[in-house]
């Protein structure tokens, strides 16, 4: 474990390196008492400039950029520079993710999705990924991305998708940031869903003027 203390994040992708791949990390962000998001209902609302270096610099290092439907509508998710894969039970594709150039939205489905259809039309047949039957299998996923050269998966939610690939064991890394707020209310958390027993091991543990960013391995 390595635990720096202080404003200085200058290298950033040295310690954000992944020590192999395929590699799948979660990236999450919550106030002290425990809430995703703030009074919006969004992560926007509750990030700040520190955590916004990490995010910016973990996209930087991926090959892929994996997120929920739920999470992409409401956080209003945009094409990046890397593709996003949309991952759906239903075969939604975020408004603001239709119309990006063949390839940089991709979506990852069940063969009795409602949308398969819609979805296959919207995105070309080749980017839509049937996992499973009835839902989505995400031990499948990060197979299927990493025979397509994408070996180096970065997850951002939501909650319910963290979960879920918590149960199947497809995470090897949750970065997972904590900003110096309390905000109450009913608010989701980082994870949601029937419970699972993730175990832990730190890493690594930044701060910057009271914001704690931290890599934990899983399992």
């Amino acid at each position: 474990m390595r635990v720096l203390i202080g404003p200085d994040t200058s290298d950033l992708a040295t310690l954000y390196a992944v020590p192999r791949t395929p590699w799948l990390r979660v990236n999450m962000v919550a106030t002290v008492d425990g809430s995703a998001t703030g009074d919006s209902g969004r992560s926007g609302s509750i990030n700040n400039a520190a955590d916004k270096r990490v995010f910016d610099t973990l996209r930087r290092l991926a090959d892929v950029v994996v997120v929920g439907a739920g999470t992409a509508r409401v956080e209003e998710y945009g094409p990046t520079d890397r593709p996003v894969v949309v991952v759906s039970r239903r075969g939604e594709v975020p408004e603001t993710l239709r119309g990006a150039e063949p390839g940089a939205v991709r979506l990852a489905t069940c063969a009795a999705a409602d949308g398969l259809t819609a979805a296959r039309d919207l995105l070309g047949p080749e980017h839509v990924l049937v996992l499973g039957d009835h839902r989505v299998d995400l031990e499948r996923l990060r197979d299927v991305l990493a025979g397509q050269g994408l070996r180096h998966v970065l997850c951002e939610g939501g909650p319910h998708l963290l979960r879920d690939l918590l149960a199947v064991g497809a995470v090897n890394e949750l970065c997972a940031t904590v900003v110096p707020r309390l905000v109450a209310g009913d608010h989701p958390r980082i994870t949601s869903g029937p419970p699972v027993d993730a175990p832990l091991t730190l890493h690594t543990l930044l701060e910057d003027d009271g914001t704690l960013l931290a890599r934990w391995l899983v399992g």
